[in-house]
């Protein structure tokens, strides 16, 4: 019985390692249930992290992403249909609700095949386009597999991308070189902040139509790093959108080939490992943060001899109104999730979490500091004088970074202004001091002008009848 016990405690974690924080439901459109075998690692691989993968056609009538507004899937894989569309279950404007539902979806192209007008259409929502003629592919006379594009050099060599930023997170960093065969190129719109490249071809690709048999392009559509072979929306709900620019990138052949640039070295490719890394991200198992407790209350901040500021809390955990001038401690729990758990994250040391004290302006933007680590989270906290302002106020965190899903907490508080019985008394204040002075010479000046008035009083003569002068 034991065993048995055992065997299910096992199963049961094998189930969990690896669970996507926003769910395990994985629905891949593929048109030929024949190709599936072409991809069998890939979905191996999602296997082994805990993925339940459903296989559909577009054809197929019943294919639905929401049922009674919900989601039916978690995520979406779309791969390259051989016909001119996806079928009436995906139209964008379904897609796009799916997203709106918090769905995340990895979006395969090819450039073997024509993109359909309801992909491209679908992607200009998003503000990424694509080639207009559909049929363009990327070419790299430079960077190309001299042994499987010898000739047409379009099998791209890219190495893995690396930040170039060092206030950001990174999920797609490596040593290794990617093979990219027959990639669409894709040109990222330059007003939406929701938009990142994730791998870029190199300065000297271009993309160009096969069909036209010509020495030379003249008017390219894209050219160098202008071409994102793997392109990112992250919608405000946090919803992931992934473009890989070649879906034959995630086939068997390419998740470890040998490869030869112009150069004349062999390598491996790291297509597997880049895979990984790619889907990682889109079903939101890395780059995933989540708030946990806030918390404010007044304040009472003394110097100690040391040196050092000592803070303690005064009064119940967040009030709905504060007085100007009063200290306020401000904390807030943050939890990031790797992979298979919720683990405490650590900002940059380039990058900082902020707090906004504001009523229709910021009057106090602070940084955040860590004080309290725990297994699974991460309190950050500030301590500030609220402003000689009364009003209704917010307090604010609007951590938002490309890769990582955004955070934004805001709550109101109301400030009031002193009470009558809260200004200092007069005799505190110096500056009264000459005032409190002038009147205390006024009643003792008038006391003492009676006093002397009755003690001046002309005797009384009682005989003749009247006052003796």
């Amino acid at each position: 019985m034991r065993w048995l016990l055992s065997i299910l405690i096992l199963s049961i974690s094998r189930l969990v390692y690896g669970l996507s924080s926003s769910g395990s439901r994985l629905l891949v459109v593929i048109e030929e249930a024949a190709e599936q075998e072409k991809y069998s690692q890939f979905w191996s691989d999602l296997r082994g992290r805990g993925f339940s993968i459903s296989f559909e056609s577009p054809k197929n009538e019943k294919l639905a992403l929401l049922k009674h507004d919900e989601l039916a899937f978690d995520h979406v894989i779309l791969l390259p249909p051989k016909s001119k569309g996806l079928g009436p279950a995906l139209t964008p404007k379904l897609i796009l609700d799916f997203v709106n539902k918090n769905g995340n979806i990895l979006l395969a192209l090819s450039g073997e095949s024509s993109t359909p007008t309801a992909i491209s259409s679908l992607l200009l929502e998003l503000d990424i386009q694509l080639p207009p003629d559909r049929t363009s592919l990327v070419v790299d006379h430079f960077n190309y597999d001299t042994i499987s594009a010898r000739e047409k050099h379009d099998v791209l060599l890219v190495p893995q991308p690396s930040s170039t930023r060092t206030d950001l997170r990174h999920f797609f960093s490596g040593d290794g070189t990617i093979a990219f065969p027959r990639a669409v190129a894709q040109e990222l719109g330059n007003l939406s902040p929701l938009l990142a490249p994730i791998l870029q071809a190199d300065s000297t690709a271009y993309s160009y139509n096969p069909k036209e048999e010509a020495d030379t392009v003249d008017d390219p559509f894209a050219t160098g790093t202008q071409i994102a072979l793997v392109s990112a929306m992250q919608a405000r709900n946090s919803a992931r959108f992934t473009v890989l620019g070649s879906a034959e990138a995630l086939e068997n052949v390419w998740f470890d080939a040998s490869v030869q640039g112009i150069q004349g070295s062999k390598s491996k490719t790291t297509n597997r490992e880049f895979a990984r890394q790619l889907t990682e991200w889109t079903f939101m198992e890395t780059g995933v943060l989540k708030v946990g407790k806030i918390e404010h209350h007044l304040s009472s901040v003394e110097q100690e001899k040391s040196g050092n500021i000592s803070v303690t809390e005064l009064g119940y955990l967040n009030p709905k109104i504060y007085r100007v001038k009063n200290d306020v401690t401000f904390t807030v729990e943050l939890s990031e999730y790797t992979h298979t758990h919720w683990s405490p994250p650590t900002i940059p040391a380039s990058d900082a979490l902020q707090l906004e004290f504001s009523m229709l302006s910021p009057f106090h933007r602070l940084a955040l500091l860590p004080i309290q680590v725990t297994p699974n989270s991460t309190f950050y906290s500030t301590t500030f004088t609220l402003p000689d302002q009364h009003g209704i106020f917010a307090f604010k965190v609007n951590y938002k970074r490309p890769f990582m899903t955004s955070v934004d907490v805001k709550q109101e508080v109301t400030v009031r202004h002193f009470a009558h019985d809260e200004w200092p008394r007069s005799w505190m204040i110096s500056g009264g001091w000459v005032w409190i002075a002038g009147i205390w010479v006024t009643i003792v000046g008038w006391v003492a002008f009676v006093a002397i008035w009755l003690w001046s009083e002309p005797a009384y003569d009682a005989a003749r009848g009247k006052k003796i002068q």
